[in-house]
């Protein structure tokens, strides 16, 4: 009887999803050709496959061996006990589709048989059907395109991890693209949170780009009456004061929502129903000033009378108009000096808040430009003056939400680079938790997220989703990780360093895309992270090439080792590594030396700005 081509061994023993296989006497070590096609002999992370009756079993070779045997013997095993162990990964019927997991296992002296491009191509190869996208190719055949499910790989969240310089922003950027195209999925959308603004020149031509002070792109605004308490009181000095002060300026913010209501009516918003927390617009320049005549005031009776606005001892100017200030300007009244007796007293004002030092921080704050996107967010900032206290904003959050998800465009690129970093992993927060829920409470909607599902990119996610850490990024993102699936959102974490991933959120990413990882933590993190017993594959990690990719988990039928499509010259994120030595002689060190003229260097450094 003629031993089939694919013949590699038989079943030795079998432990759970584990098998040993011993490798046949016949089978030839190294390359072999079957139907004009090279395959390699027991290679680390190649797949196998179980013929059992009517089912083929497939799995994933983990380990590669050689055992002594006894000089008896050494003429039928001239090479030695050759042995492979496998990952037991998956089924089909032979006339059927691939399916993860085993319905029955192998046993003793069953067949073991090389996996070939006809069975890859029945377990991965579904290029017509609309619900799978592009990767790359199979990193051993590369006439079978490496798929992802869609559906599995954005409801189920994802995370790609790869060292610096592996090519993790450019498959980023590859994916995105696949996932995006116009004639394949018309109402896509995507949020990348690109904190180094790296994306524009990869997805220029389908993102519509928002960025702080915006010398290109669209302006990013931020409006702060949309923060709850605690995320304002986070991006002001007010976080550090006590519970007695923090209760008496929720009351006042509330007063002020409450006012603001009553001067425009906002659909299905009634003032006994409006909290501190309902994201109803008002002033803050107003509340500063508010505020600041409450507690640093000064009077012409004392605290024990009934001090008010009318008893202010206010100076009066040279044109004898009282000096009283400027709201939007963030100017405060002038003051008569206190004294200590005499006829024509001045006191301090008897305000119980203990705000002082937090109010003339907030004037310096909000005269800051660089906080201008949240403090005076354009055309969704209300600006009172004296006269008019009761102005309102020329827009509402629904415009906002709709700049951001409901462009024409599909991709959204939220440039983050022009950010304080003072203020960055809460204002990641703040965007995450406003995407939440306008797709939450919006989610039987056409404009929900149930209708059409969002994505959301979180780049460098290692900044500002460190583990421990219980600010707002990590909050709203753990929020979405474990309840996002429910309402159409789905979260993408791209790291350079997963260890310092909080463990929460990538254990929740239902699809890994591991790229080249040298740090054994790091890649004890990604192995722990994986739903499949893979330690044997991904100990292939720190030889991966640049632009090399293992995908394991749900969005997958397989786990499997993959050439990422690269984006064409011009269309790569803007993280290449500077040339030293460039070939060109156009930059690095070997350049001709040539005029240069720092006050460029200066002129972007001042504008925060590199694009000039």
């Amino acid at each position: 009887m003629a031993i089939s081509p694919t013949l590699l061994g038989t079943v030795q023993d079998v432990q759970g999803a584990t098998v040993n296989v011993a490798l046949d006497k016949d089978t030839v070590s190294g390359l072999i050709f079957i139907n004009g096609h090279g395959y390699r002999i027991g290679q680390m992370g190649s797949f196998v496959r179980f013929p059992i009756g009517f089912t083929n079993l497939y799995g994933i070779i983990s380990h590669v061996g050689v055992g002594a045997v006894p000089e008896s013997m050494s003429t039928d095993l001239p090479h030695g006990h050759r042995w492979v162990r496998v990952q037991l990964i998956g089924e089909a019927q032979r006339s059927g589709n691939f399916q993860r997991g085993v319905s029955e296992y192998p046993t003793i002296g069953d067949e073991v048989h090389i996996v070939t491009d006809e069975d890859l191509a029945l377990i991965y190869g579904r290029p017509g059907e609309l619900q799978f996208v592009r990767v790359g190719s199979l990193s051993s055949t590369g006439s079978i395109p490496a798929l992802v499910d869609v559906n599995l790989l954005i409801t189920r969240h994802s995370a790609v991890v790869g060292a610096t310089g592996a090519g993790k922003s450019t498959t980023v950027a590859s994916l995105i693209a696949s996932l995006s195209r116009f004639d394949q999925y018309p109402s896509a959308r995507i949020i990348i949170f690109d904190i180094h603004g790296e994306y524009h020149a990869a997805l220029g031509d389908r993102a519509t780009i928002f960025r702080v002070n915006a010398s290109e792109g669209r302006p990013l605004y931020v409006p702060y009456w949309a923060l709850k308490l605690e995320e304002l009181l986070e991006v002001t000095p007010f976080r550090d004061v006590s519970d007695t002060d923090r209760a008496a300026l929720a009351d006042k913010i509330k007063e002020l929502k409450i006012g603001s209501i009553g001067v425009k009516a906002r659909d299905e918003v009634t003032t006994d129903r409006v909290t501190v927390d309902t994201p109803v617009p008002f002033s803050i320049h107003r509340l500063w000033y508010e505020l600041h005549r409450l507690v640093l005031s000064t009077h012409t009776v004392g605290p024990g009378s009934n001090q008010s606005c009318d008893t202010e001892a206010i100076k009066k100017g040279s044109n004898g108009h009282p000096e009283e200030g400027s709201i939007m300007k963030v100017e405060p009244p002038q003051y008569e000096s206190i004294t200590r007796g005499g006829p024509g007293r001045i006191f301090l004002s008897g305000a119980p808040l203990n705000i002082r030092s937090q109010l003339m921080a907030t004037q310096a704050l909000l005269k800051d430009t660089r906080y201008d996107f949240i403090f005076r967010p354009g055309p969704w900032c209300p600006s009172p003056d004296l006269n008019n206290l009761d102005a309102q904003p020329d827009k509402d959050l629904d415009e906002l939400i709709k700049d951001w998800v409901g462009s024409d465009n599909p991709v959204t690129i939220l440039d983050l680079s022009g950010v304080p970093v003072s203020i960055l992993t809460d204002l990641i927060g703040v965007l995450v938790r406003l995407l939440f829920d306008g797709l939450f409470w919006g989610r039987n909607l056409p404009e929900g997220g149930r209708s059409r599902p969002l994505l959301l990119v979180f780049e460098e996610a290692h900044t500002y989703l460190s583990s421990g850490d219980g600010r707002a990024a990590s909050t709203a993102v753990r929020r979405v990780i474990k309840e996002g699936r429910k309402y159409g959102l789905g979260a993408m974490i791209v790291s350079q360093r997963p260890a310092e991933i909080d463990p929460t959120i990538l254990s929740q990413c239902g699809t890994l895309f591991a790229m080249r990882l040298s740090n054994s933590i790091d890649r004890s993190h990604v192995t722990g992270a994986s739903s499949d017993n893979l330690e044997g594959f991904f100990s292939m990690l720190p030889t991966l090439r640049t632009g090399e990719v293992i995908i394991v988990g749900e969005a997958v039928q397989l786990p499997l080792r993959a050439l990422v499509d690269l984006p064409g010259e011009g269309r790569r994120p803007d993280s290449d590594d500077p040339k030293v030595y460039a070939p060109d002689g156009n930059s690095g060190w070997n350049r001709p030396r040539r005029k240069e003229d720092y006050a460029r260097v200066l002129k972007n450094w001042r504008h925060e700005d590199a694009r000039n």
